[in-house]
């Protein structure tokens, strides 16, 4: 199965930029659809952007939509999340996931989360 390790989220201010990364390890990385989800304290976890194999169809949640960009770069097994004009209410933890082509609408496999705050 494969292994999720997320990086790059951080401080930063209102209107900044950042990039999120998820690595992929342990399966066959054009197996996978991925996404990304968050968590804010408080509120249930919920969906932000996927993607699918091999990255031309791309999805987000309205609230993101002209503000972050998903992509994957599958030589180098990692999936990207670049957030742009970021909100207050963009804080929240941000996990990476994975399901398998075909295997149903599920995300079995998720990585351990990276903070994201932003403030006003």
């Amino acid at each position: 199965q494969v292994r999720l390790v997320e990086s790059g989220g951080g401080l930063v201010q209102a209107g900044g930029s950042l990039r999120l990364s998820c690595k992929a390890s342990g399966d066959t990385f054009s197996r996978y659809e991925m996404g990304w989800f968050r968590q804010a304290p408080g509120k249930e976890r919920e969906f932000v952007a996927g993607i699918d194999w091999p990255g031309e169809r791309t999805t987000y949640a309205d609230s993101v939509q002209g503000r972050f960009t998903i992509a994957r770069d599958n030589v180098k097994n990692t999936v990207y999340l670049q957030m742009n004009t970021l909100k207050p209410e963009d804080t929240a933890v941000y996990y990476c996931a994975g399901r398998q082509i075909g295997a149903g609408p599920g995300w079995p496999y998720w990585g351990q989360g990276t903070q994201v705050a932003v403030s006003s």
